[in-house]
């Protein structure tokens, strides 16, 4: 079953500090991806993979086509959504994993990755057996879990973001350079949360820059061209 799909979406930025130069960054981007399947994005630095992961996710608005997404047994629109179904579709379906985690004052850890399956109605305690869970997977110190991640490293935020990415089981999650700041043996626990996240059904798109993790994890690549123009 297809979970995530577009149809002809472009995307170009205005540069009003210089002159109103436009540049077209995506056009006509064609892609499906089904449950279970993971598709990497390819192409070379500078050819819109991030831009096009900012527009699946629906931070970046489309100015051509349509992304359209499973969500509740039914197609929507998420160039057309408003803010309401967006809120629903990300707590029910969309998952992102960035490289970044926007860190929250004086919020937990252990609460930081459980709220995500608290949204969607799981009970307090269970969610944060979860999140200890993930977190411990991931060799976060259990003395950690109790603080607030802002003064952790780049590598332990990041393995923050990713329990907190992984324990909702979003049907569909976009993964930007999961492994970017990890050591081997916790780029080794994500591929194995991946492979089990597509064990389960859900439908993933990724930036990969490890080519060694991108060829264990992805089905197929999806080649992003660059586009050589500007009007």
């Amino acid at each position: 079953m297809i979970m995530l799909r577009t149809e002809g979406l472009g995307k170009s930025f205005t540069l009003h500090l210089q002159g109103g130069v436009t540049i077209p960054v995506l056009e006509n981007v064609e892609m499906t991806v089904s449950a279970g399947e993971c598709v990497a994005l390819a192409g070379p630095s500078g050819a819109g993979k991030s831009t096009l992961m900012r527009c699946l996710y629906g931070n970046y608005g489309a100015e051509h086509g349509r992304i359209l997404l499973r969500h509740q047994g039914r197609e929507v629109d998420l160039t057309t959504a408003d803010a309401r179904l967006m809120r629903e579709v990300r707590r029910d379906t969309l998952g992102y994993v960035s490289q970044f985690l926007r860190v929250i004052p004086r919020v937990a850890t252990r609460d930081i990755v459980a709220e995500p399956l608290m949204l969607r109605g799981t009970p307090r305690e269970a969610a944060l057996a979860r999140a200890t869970e993930l977190l411990r997977r991931l060799n976060l110190p259990d003395a950690l879990h109790g603080l607030p991640p802002a003064t952790f490293s780049g590598g332990e935020q990041q393995r923050v973001n990713l329990a907190r990415g992984f324990a909702a089981g979003h049907p569909v999650l976009l993964l930007d350079e999961p492994t970017a700041s990890l050591d081997a043996a916790n780029a080794e626990v994500v591929i194995e949360l991946i492979q089990e996240a597509k064990a389960a059904g859900s439908a993933l798109v990724g930036i990969f820059h490890d080519l060694h993790v991108r060829d264990r994890i992805a089905d197929r690549l999806f080649t992003v061209e660059p586009i050589r123009k500007a009007a």
